[in-house]
């Protein structure tokens, strides 16, 4: 009985205290945000978002990623909208570019269209184009130095660097055409006499210098300084002109990424990892210059995986090109060749190495032995009649 009247004491000491208290002081925070779009509405371009709903354009992905194209005072929805279906977007097309490149209704449509004219120049057609569009429609709409871009299109095409490149680096590495054309040239003849420095022929210079510049054209944005350092640090470190020959062959621009102060700390782990002379670290780096081109943190994570998975150091050293592998590609092709019953660490790396398509058809090979008849029945027999 007593411990009823406590509870109930308790209670109504309860109730009188929710009734003091005072209502709270702050609104909550649904209420704040609702509040802060409702404001960011008001001061929104009516004219603009009624013409972007006309275009089915959802406009909370734009407040949501790019709100301030619609506080502008003057935008181009309409003009930019019909040369996209002039180019032959439809209206789904249309709504999607708008949605993810907002800005673009605010740019010119002489300037869009002078930046069409542009695309045009590597593009077979306007389906082509807007195709490119549709996949890097802020590439297309980053619109400045028009003019730069131009002459630096026109300096590839005379590099004779494919006109299918050229589009691609504009989607892809758009700063390079905003480097003065100058500064490009520049670059390009830094490279060329940087390969025939080192003993290249002026016949494989060019295959070299195209194909350097489709996978790597980030090197542009360079100096030709930071080329030269990394060439004499090289030869600093014993490579002689036909060994950094090779390493311009497999490793492209890529090398010329690398500071000496990164290739140091690369061929350090390697040499105490390897336990090797200067002499076989250099084989080895030949064999796979993947010991320079990646940090000591990415070739330890590479080389713990290896040994997690009962590889030895002895096999890493003998197909160094195993550590061109993530972990992650590693695990998976030992689970299917050990499927077959290979075992991988008792064995040679060679079928563990390669790219996707050269370990496929090395695992079908095995396959092919695993599953393999003793004999043909249906193969003629040779009976004497």
């Amino acid at each position: 009985m007593l411990w009823k009247l406590l509870l109930r004491s308790q209670s109504c000491r309860l109730c009188s205290f929710k009734k003091m208290q005072s209502p709270p002081k702050y609104r909550p925070f649904l209420a704040c945000f609702t509040y802060t779009t409702d404001r960011q509405s008001s001061k929104e371009n009516t004219r603009t978002v009624e013409k972007l709903y006309k275009f089915s354009v959802d406009i909370r992905k734009i407040r949501r990623l790019k709100g301030w194209v619609l506080l502008e005072d003057k935008t181009y929805v309409e003009e930019i909208a019909s040369i996209l279906q002039e180019l032959g977007a439809d209206e789904t097309a249309v709504a999607s570019i708008l949605e993810r490149c907002p800005e673009a209704i605010v740019c010119s449509p002489t300037a869009v269209n002078t930046q069409r004219k542009l695309w045009q120049l590597v593009c077979k057609n306007e389906e082509e184009l807007i195709k490119l569009i549709e996949q890097f429609p802020e590439s297309f709409f980053t619109i400045k130095d028009q003019e730069n871009q131009k002459l630096n299109v026109q300096f590839f095409q005379e590099l004779e660097l494919k006109n299918v490149v050229i589009s691609r680096l504009l989607t892809t590495a758009s700063n390079v055409f905003h480097n003065p054309v100058e500064k490009n040239k520049q670059m390009v003849r830094i490279l060329q006499e940087s390969y025939l420095d080192v003993g290249g022929s002026e016949a494989n210079m060019k295959v070299w210098l195209l194909k350097l510049l489709s996978q790597n054209p980030f090197i542009l944005l360079n100096s030709p300084a930071a080329i030269k350092e990394t060439l004499e640090f090289l030869q600093e470190q014993g490579f002689t002109s036909f060994e950094i020959l090779q390493l311009l062959s497999k490793l492209k621009g890529f090398l010329f990424q690398l500071c000496p102060r990164s290739i140091q700390n690369s061929i350090s782990f390697s040499k105490n990892v390897f336990k090797c002379t200067d002499h076989d670290l250099k084989q080895l780096v030949l064999k796979c210059p993947a010991l320079l081109y990646y940090s000591v943190p990415v070739l330890e994570d590479r080389m713990q995986g290896l040994l997690r998975e009962g590889i030895s150091i002895a096999q890493i050293r003998e197909t160094p090109m195993v550590l061109e592998l993530t972990p992650q590609i590693v695990q998976y092709r030992i689970r299917k060749l050990n499927s077959l019953g290979y075992r991988i660490k008792d064995g040679h790396l060679a079928n563990l190495n390669g790219s996707k398509k050269e370990f496929e058809a090395n695992f079908g090979k095995i396959q092919a032995k695993k599953v393999r008849p003793l004999f043909n029945p249906v193969a003629p027999l040779n009976v004497e009649e």
